[in-house]
């Protein structure tokens, strides 16, 4: 699934492309992509409408109209959005799910293969998202939000990073890499993260999304690309993700995968020290 650096590269790429158009019309071509309003009142309500802004919010990406409403997507497992040029031929055209014509000739695209990704148009964007905690890069998750945060929890770092109402964007890719870099257990409890630990793993989470949003994101399948068709960088140089049985790039020491909450760890025993009741 798209996490966080992912939805940020293609805000960042399309931004520039969209904000000012108007779009002149809109076709659904799956129902089920439209969460609210119906598909019909979806592409009446996007219609002759001009782009204000795009943002993000988590995993979620945000259009702003000049009504004041807002389309609020989610890519889920496999959804991308791109241009497609005037008298350019789609050639994913069967795995579309929805277009906006725009009033410079070219349309935006929404594919989804697996058909799990959603579109809504709504009054104010929360009304299309769960409860979400702060944003990763935000200026309020330094070392101290990370601390009282952690010590006021009881739970395994793992599971809690994942939770996006603890902290909204983070998915399995980047939690193991930001546990890693932070030196932390995944299986660890909250409460007994040290403050100089906690603060290592706000800075981490920082770096590790900062350094993933400059390579495009992650392209760790086929349905990855950004807007302009290329595959994400930064599994390139994963640390821990994926790479079981290899080497740990900084110890040497051999990765291991283990199974948190159902997912999928991955971590180095030597750079991750096992909590005490877990050894």
């Amino acid at each position: 699934m798209p996490e966080l650096p992912e939805v940020e590269t293609m805000v960042r790429q399309l931004r520039p492309r969209l904000v000012g158009r108007t779009v002149t019309s809109a076709a659904v071509h799956w129902p089920r992509t439209v969460a609210r309003p119906s598909a019909r009142r979806f592409r009446e309500g996007v219609s002759g409408r001009r782009i204000e802004a795009l943002g993000r919010r988590g995993k979620y990406f945000l259009f702003d109209f000049d009504d004041g409403r807002s389309l609020v997507g989610h890519l889920r497992m496999s959804g991308r959005l791109f241009l497609v040029e005037p008298g350019e031929q789609d050639r994913r055209a069967e795995h579309t799910r929805a277009s906006f014509d725009l009033d410079d000739g070219r349309r935006l695209v929404f594919v989804d293969v697996r058909k799990f990704g959603r579109l809504a148009l709504v009054r104010r964007p929360e009304e299309a998202m769960p409860a979400l905690g702060p944003e990763p890069l935000s200026p309020e998750l330094d070392g101290a939000w990370m601390a009282t945060a952690l010590r006021s929890r009881r739970r395994m770092l793992k599971p809690l990073l994942l939770d996006q109402s603890f902290l909204a964007g983070l998915g399995n890719i980047y939690v193991d890499e930001s546990l890693h870099r932070a030196g932390l257990h995944p299986l660890r409890l909250s409460d007994r993260v040290p403050r100089a630990k906690a603060e290592a793993l706000a800075a981490a989470i920082r770096e590790v999304l900062t350094a993933a949003i400059e390579a495009d994101g992650s392209s760790f399948d086929t349905f990855y690309r950004t807007p302009e068709g290329q595959p994400g960088r930064f599994q390139d140089t994963f640390m821990v993700y994926g790479r079981h049985g290899k080497p740990c790039r900084t110890c040497g020491a051999t990765i291991r995968r283990i199974v948190v909450g159902q997912r999928g760890t991955h971590l180095c025993p030597r750079c991750q020290s096992a909590p005490r009741n877990r050894r």
